[in-house]
């Protein structure tokens, strides 16, 4: 049994793919003892296995040597201790030694690489230092050149003359060396236009872009009968246009001698009255031989003649595409025009729904700001003084209050102010009216209102106040469960004569009164 588990123990040793040849003798900051020496490399055990002879080797080592099958020990047969069978070295018969592979572990270690400084021991040079150290030279497996560790990203990428490339117009892979030739035929390699400037043009549709750049120039359709002027492609047509009749000049000298031709050949053969026999005069021999050399002539020139009219049936052609690829797109615009003019009027629309949402929002956060839900509203009046004038002028006769609660779910009421004066008072006193609203739980309420209601213009000095209370009538119209957004309001015409805010009024200071509200709650 125990045999079976040092097989077993073996065998999971052996059978590693990752193993190394032993650690350097140099790595080691201590002499070496010859008892952690592998007998095959005679360098540092690395994960030492003991054959049954006593000897110890690296596992890498000891499966080289039983590769092929069981060897005999050449450190026995130096030592002269050669025995067989203990001295045959077989796979089966090793076993992973643990206790010398601890003991190595310990052992203080340094790094062999030039320029680093690291100093450890044995079992984390194995694990953390060794084929990691950024000193180490390694070689480039596309160039075969020796660099540094930590320069191996910076070299496959930016040095390597081995290195492979994306083109990164046509994302074709090439060598480096390669890559400055491909560029020179590369399809999608941007060039430069000389004539119009622009650039990132295509390999490939360079040709096509010289054909239709406006720069770009090239000689007239008519210099094939004398026309001498090149123009930019942009400016062809203006050109044909502005030179309309030179072109026609060029041309009639060309269209004359096709014609004087023909009306000589047709004048050799005309019928012609002899002494009113009407006789036909047939032509000479020597006028005959000439008409035969003028066919070949005028064979030529119309020739010449159908390839202008070949051309100006192009120019023809090329215009009323223009013209309707012009239609086409400002038909394209005009729609698109509608449709951003659309999108202004509901972008408009919806701005205007904002202003109205803000405006009615920014009402709501003032009167919460100025809510009470105690029955008590002191309401304070700025700019008194102006808004006085507004209030004799008629522009602004009567101002409210924000509304105020009797509780968070009781009465929702207001106070509406007449700065001149309404009824019995106006233009001699200030009219103050208390007026119910109509509130989100006025069904869990008790109608009509009936509590005794006190209004106060408030002695800036504390000392005497104006004051006014009343009950309200419970058969008026003004104190019954409101049906609009506010009853008709109730209250004292001749609350404070306006004499009493004349001067150095205690009622008037910084141009500010303050009118004071109580709702009796009693009974609620």
């Amino acid at each position: 049994l125990i045999s079976t588990n040092f097989q077993t123990m073996a065998r999971i040793s052996l059978d590693s793919q990752n193993s190394l040849p032993g650690i350097p003798l140099s790595v080691l900051s201590v002499p070496m003892e010859n008892k952690y020496k592998c007998q095959q490399c005679l360098q540092v055990l690395r994960k030492p296995v003991q054959a049954q002879c006593g000897h110890r080797f690296c596992v890498h080592c000891f499966k080289l040597l039983t590769s092929t099958g069981p060897k005999p020990c050449e450190a026995c047969r130096q030592e002269e201790i050669y025995e067989e069978p203990m001295s045959i070295l077989n796979s089966n018969e090793a076993f992973p030694d643990n206790a010398a592979g601890r003991e190595i572990a310990s052992l203080p270690a340094r790094c062999l690489n030039q320029g680093c400084s690291w100093t450890g021991y044995i079992k984390e040079y194995e694990a953390q230092h060794e084929g990691r150290c950024e000193y180490e030279r390694v070689q480039c497996e596309a160039c075969q050149a020796s660099i540094l560790l930590k320069d191996k990203d910076r070299h496959n990428e930016r040095e390597c003359e081995a290195r492979t490339l994306n083109c990164k117009y046509c994302k074709v892979t090439f060598n480096f060396k390669d890559i400055k030739a491909h560029d020179e035929i590369c399809l999608k390699f941007p060039l430069q236009c000389k004539d119009c400037g622009k650039k990132k043009i295509p390999r490939e549709k360079f040709s096509d872009h010289i054909k239709s750049c406006v720069k770009s120039k090239s000689a007239c359709p008519f210099s094939e009968v004398g026309c001498k002027t090149v123009v930019c492609n942009g400016k062809l047509s203006d050109h044909e246009h502005s030179s309309t009749m030179e072109h026609l000049r060029l041309l009639l000298p060309m269209v004359l001698s096709m014609t004087h031709p023909r009306s000589e050949a047709l004048g050799s053969g005309e019928l012609q009255e002899d002494s009113g026999l009407g006789l036909y005069r047939a032509p000479e021999e020597g006028d005959g031989a000439a008409a035969a050399a003028h066919p070949v002539d005028l064979e030529k020139k119309i020739i010449a003649l159908e390839n202008i009219v070949c051309v100006l049936n192009r120019e023809v052609e090329r215009s009323s595409l223009t013209l309707e690829a012009f239609a086409h797109q400002h038909r394209l615009d005009q729609e698109k025009i509608e449709n951003l003019s659309n999108r202004v009027r509901q972008l408009e629309r919806t701005v205007t729904m904002r202003d109205l949402q803000l405006s009615e929002t920014e009402q709501l956060v003032r009167e919460l700001q100025n809510c009470t839900y105690d029955g008590i509203f002191v309401w304070k009046i700025t700019d008194f003084s102006r808004r006085r004038q507004e209030a004799v002028a008629g522009r602004t006769p009567a101002m409210f209050s924000p509304a105020f609660y009797s509780s968070k779910y009781g009465y929702k009421m207001c106070l509406r102010l007449y700065l001149n004066g309404d009824g019995t008072g106006r233009g001699t006193h200030l009219s103050l009216f208390f007026v119910v609203m109509k509130g989100k739980c006025d069904a869990l309420l008790k109608w009509p209102f009936s509590q005794k209601v006190t209004l106060m213009l408030l002695d800036q000095n504390n000392r005497e106040h104006i004051i006014d209370a009343f009950r309200p009538d419970i058969s008026s119209t003004s104190f019954q469960r409101p049906i609009s957004e506010m009853n008709i309001a109730s209250g004292c015409p001749l609350f404070c004569p306006l004499a009493k805010l004349a001067g150095k009024s205690p009622y008037l200071r910084d141009d500010t009164i303050f009118i004071k509200a109580i709702v009796d709650l009693t009974g609620l």
